[in-house]
């Protein structure tokens, strides 16, 4: 929980666009939030350090299926770093479980992933907005990767068919600034999409907001606090690309702790007073 003041804002109403309020913090909190992920997985570490196993055997499976498929294995990492909020999602339920003192346990998990079956899926608030969410994220996913695609085969001296033609002839070729104009229309890209998600997937969890309530509250984060946020973002970056290199392996703790740690940074950024939660608090354990 944020220790911080929050602002004087009214409170969200479900359904019509004021937002919840965003408090303040100092340029360090993402080192705090990691710090925090990896005291939740202590709590339940087998949980915890599962989804990173199921990731990382994806990501094994993969690279060897699409070794020499080099499209292929870009779409696997780019989808990742994309749809990565929606893969948390009972990463979230479980710190917030944490939270409130409640059963971290499968039987949680299982009732994050299927709870849209049953709350009120016909309402603009309903768990449903989580799977539109994730849905337009898988598109910028796409997006991007269609981009991505093109960009190389219009532009590349040679075919490129294989991480190492890529890493060839176009990160070390010294002729060429197209590795460089690959990251930068990557980066462009890839900034809304942050802005538009780092906070929105745990508020949707938690707290009864539409799609568009949660996504313009993400980019009001971003705004207030364009330096930790920035901050934050190369952290999530780093760390994913340092377990993606380790062969995956480094994946199986570095998914969970950005997990938890996305849950700490949206209760440290947003005042949810007055927005109705989802699922109420269960009884304590």
């Amino acid at each position: 929980m944020s220790q911080a003041s929050p602002p004087s804002e009214p409170p969200a109403t479900p359904g019509r666009l004021n937002l919840p309020g965003v408090l303040h913090i100092d340029g360090k909190q993402p080192l705090i939030w990691l710090y925090r992920g990896l005291k939740d997985i202590a709590h339940s570490p087998w949980l915890s350090l599962a989804h990173g196993l199921v990731i990382a055997m994806g990501g094994g499976l993969i690279t060897w299926l699409a070794h020499d498929r080099f499209w292929l294995l870009a779409s696997a990492v780019s989808g990742f770093l994309v749809v990565a909020p929606v893969l948390a999602t009972s990463l979230y339920a479980m710190s917030r479980a944490i939270e409130r003192n409640e059963a971290v346990n499968l039987r949680l998990l299982f009732k994050t992933w299927t709870q849209w079956q049953t709350l009120q899926n016909n309402e603009a608030v309903s768990y449903w907005c989580l799977v539109r969410f994730g849905l337009l994220l898988a598109l910028a996913g796409t997006g991007w990767v269609l981009t991505s695609s093109a960009l190389i085969t219009l532009l590349a001296p040679v075919p490129i068919h294989t991480p190492m033609d890529f890493i060839r002839h176009v990160v070390l070729n010294p002729n060429s600034y197209l590795f460089e104009l690959w990251l930068m229309v990557g980066g462009l890209m890839a900034a809304p999409v942050f802005a538009s998600s780092v906070v929105a997937m745990p508020l949707l969890l938690d707290r009864q907001l539409n799609t568009l309530q949660a996504v313009l509250t993400s980019w009001k984060v971003v705004l207030t606090h364009p330096m930790p946020m920035v901050l934050w973002a190369f952290l999530i970056m780093g760390l994913s690309m340092m377990g993606i290199l380790s062969l995956f392996i480094g994946l199986i703790v570095i998914v969970p702790m950005l997990g938890h740690a996305s849950w700490h940074a949206y209760r440290d950024l947003v005042d949810t007073r007055g927005v109705p939660e989802r699922m109420p608090a269960q009884k304590a354990v």
